[in-house]
Formats: structure tokens, sequence, C-alpha cells
């Protein structure tokens, strides 16, 4: 049993002893002096208890006990040589994994098609995705257990960095065949007293949609409320009545049993990128976060509403 810890400087110049051949080229290589190799060597040898070299005509000849030990320290190497390397991933990439908590909103459409980008650049890290109302993400991600969250605006930031991912201009949602389809545009008095589905009422962009229809004296009758733009399509749909919504989130309903119309003056639904407070994002992060951006950038791009200015 070893009187003390092993000296790992010393291991590592008996390992360059071994591979160069000689303790001139061990010394050339670790840029200390030869005498300084032969000290290390035999206070090793000390600590070992046993020859690691047979001293002839000023030579070192390793012993069998030392390729027996060179063997061992060769497989110590190699799993340093992967610590350093996980370490360096670790520092530019993160741990490998990336977890994201999303409103409804982005979770079937700019969600999806930018996480495609984002796995094309990193195809081995986990991703964990889960879908919540957007003071829960903000929650998640504040308390740390998410790296990235996707909220609309009316959350409080407060405990977390915020900042605008994406604003697009809200589109009124109606039934197919519905009399105000007709028109290319709606204004606040084509909604009076128009069976309405609603955001929820703590919704930023449904309370600038209430305060232009009070000025214009509008009133629509609201017959329901959900936080989800996805359920009021779903409800367009089947005939409930009309909503003012994202027009993204109108996608799959668009050609069955949906149509979209501007809605004058522009109001936008704006979307924040959450992150946990005080810690810079790794490598990873910011990819995503790149991806996220590229996404919406092509989405309004292609969109027949033009992304808000």
């Amino acid at each position: 049993m070893l009187k003390n810890p092993l000296n790992l400087r010393q291991v590592e110049i008996f390992h360059a002893v071994m591979v160069n051949g000689t303790t001139q080229r061990a010394a050339e290589v670790l840029h200390i002096s030869q005498p300084g190799i032969s000290k290390a060597i035999q206070e090793l040898e000390r600590q070992l208890g046993f020859a690691l070299f047979h001293r002839t005509r000023r030579r070192l000849v390793p012993t069998a006990e030392a390729h027996f030990y060179f063997r061992e320290v060769e497989e110590s190497f190699a799993a340093l040589s992967r610590l350093r390397s996980a370490a360096a991933r670790i520092r530019d990439f993160g741990s490998g994994e990336i977890r994201i908590a999303t409103l409804s909103a982005l979770s079937t459409n700019i969600v999806p098609r930018a996480l495609v980008r984002f796995r094309k650049r990193h195809p081995d890290v986990s991703i964990t995705l889960q879908t919540h109302m957007s003071s829960t993400v903000k929650e998640l991600v504040a308390a740390g257990q998410f790296d990235l969250g996707l909220a609309a605006d009316e959350i409080d930031v407060s405990g977390v960095e915020a900042e605008t991912l994406s604003r697009f201009r809200g589109a009124i949602a109606l039934p197919d065949g519905h009399p105000l389809c007709r028109k290319a545009h709606l204004e606040p008095l084509d909604l009076n007293d128009q069976d309405f589905i609603a955001l929820s009422p703590e919704d930023t962009t449904r309370q600038d949609l209430e305060r232009v229809l009070d000025s214009a004296g509008s009133r629509v009758k609201t017959v329901l409320e959900t936080p989800f733009a996805n359920t009021i399509c779903a409800m367009v749909q089947a005939g409930m009545g009309i909503g003012f919504i994202n027009p993204i989130c109108a996608e799959p309903f668009l050609g069955k049993g949906v149509a979209l119309r501007p809605f004058v003056p522009s109001l936008e639904f704006r979307t924040l990128l959450v992150r946990p407070p005080a810690v810079p994002p790794s490598q990873i992060v910011r990819d995503c976060i790149d991806a996220f951006r590229e996404e919406i950038l092509a989405t309004s791009e292609n969109s027949t509403f033009d992304e808000g200015s």
C-alpha cells in the first residue's frame, strides 16, 4: 500500500519517458531538465516500491514491472483525455440536453419546425418539450427547471431574463361561409353583436382589442373564453362563433372550415423568450434560440399576414 498519494506529475514524466524512449527526449517534450526527469522517476519508484528502469550506461531500460505499470497508466491517461473532451463539450455546448417549455399557441407550428432545424445541427442533443400556460412557463424557467421558455407577453418577467421573440399581426378567424368572409378586412364595427370566442381576460392582445372595440362603440357577445388559440380555431371550425387569434395558430384549420381576415387597426400578438436569471446560455441554448428566430423569420415571410413591425 502506498504511504502517500501518487504525484500525477511524476506519473506524467514516467509516461513521457516510456513513450519517447529516452530521458533527453522526454525532457524536451515536457520542457524540463533531464536531471529533473531522473529525479522524478526515482521519487516515483520510491512511492511505488519497485524499480521501473534498469540503469545501464546512463540509459534507462524499462523493467517488466514498468511495462505492466505503463499499460495501467495508458488507460488512465486515455480516461483523462476523455474527461478533458467532456469538459470542453460542456463548456462549449452544455450538458447535451435542452429543456424547453412553451405556450400552446406556438406548440403546433413554430416550435416543431424550429426544433427540426435545431436537431440538424445537434442530432445527439436530448430535447425535453412541455406545453403550459404562459404563467407556468415563466415559473418553470425561473426555478431553473427549464433552459428556455416561450410565453405570451402578459407574464410578469421578474425573476427571469426576457426578450421579445416574435410579433405577429392578429387576425379574425371565421367559419367558412360566414357573411364577414365577403370582406377583405374587418373593422371594429364589423364585430358588433357577433358571437365571439375570446382569449382569457389576462391576455394583453384581448385587452388591446377590447379597448379598440369600446372606442368604436362595438360590442361582441362572448360565448366562450379559453387561454388557447388552438381551441378558438376548433370552436370557429365547429361554427360556434368568430375569434381573434395569432394567424399562425390557424395553419392546421385553414381550408378545413376556417377562414382568416386581417383586422384593422393592426394589433399584435407578442411572444417572449425567457431564460433563467443570471445563467449565461450554453452554446446549445444559443443555437436553439437561433433556430427559433430563423423559423419565425421564415414563417413571417411565407405567411399571408406579415410579422408585426
